[in-house]
């Protein structure tokens, strides 16, 4: 919704305005096809890595207030959104409760998601999987489309 780039520009501005934030690398931005039975426009996606202060919940309590912020309304699963901000690891921490799930269950499914994560992370190792992110994408049987964009961050 709106313009993809743009909001996510913006996402990654508010989420460096957190003063307990600092980030640390951002990844290209990378054009996606939808999932879901929606018909709608192609997403943009990318991953930034950071270092916190905040625990994974009061992290994850910050990045839905900037959803907010900048006008997410949750309507319907996978229908169009104006941004979209998943936290994905938190260092090797593994959680499944009832608000929050670490490392973020679909990472392993989704190209959209390991292709921008590949680029700033390529070792890191998925703490239950056991596997690098490299060797995941590798191993991904994803033929959903990713096209990296040239504009930058």
């Amino acid at each position: 919704m709106g313009n993809p780039s743009d909001n996510c520009i913006e996402a990654i501005r508010e989420i460096s305005k957190n003063a307990s934030i600092k980030i640390i690398s951002k990844s290209s931005f990378y054009q996606t096809s939808p999932i879901g039975p929606i018909q709608q426009e192609w997403f943009i996606n990318s991953a930034i890595k950071i270092n916190t202060s905040l625990t994974p919940i009061k992290l994850l309590t910050n990045l839905l207030n900037i959803e907010s912020t900048m006008g997410r309304v949750r309507k319907e699963k996978w229908g169009p959104r104006l941004i979209d901000l998943d936290l994905l690891f938190y260092d090797n921490q593994i959680l499944n409760e009832e608000k929050i799930t670490i490392p973020h269950p679909e990472i392993s499914k989704r190209n959209f998601v390991l292709i921008p994560l590949c680029e700033i992370a390529a070792n890191l190792n998925h703490p239950t999987l056991k596997k690098s992110i490299k060797t995941l994408l590798q191993e991904s049987t994803d033929n959903a489309k990713v096209n990296k964009l040239n504009s930058t961050l």
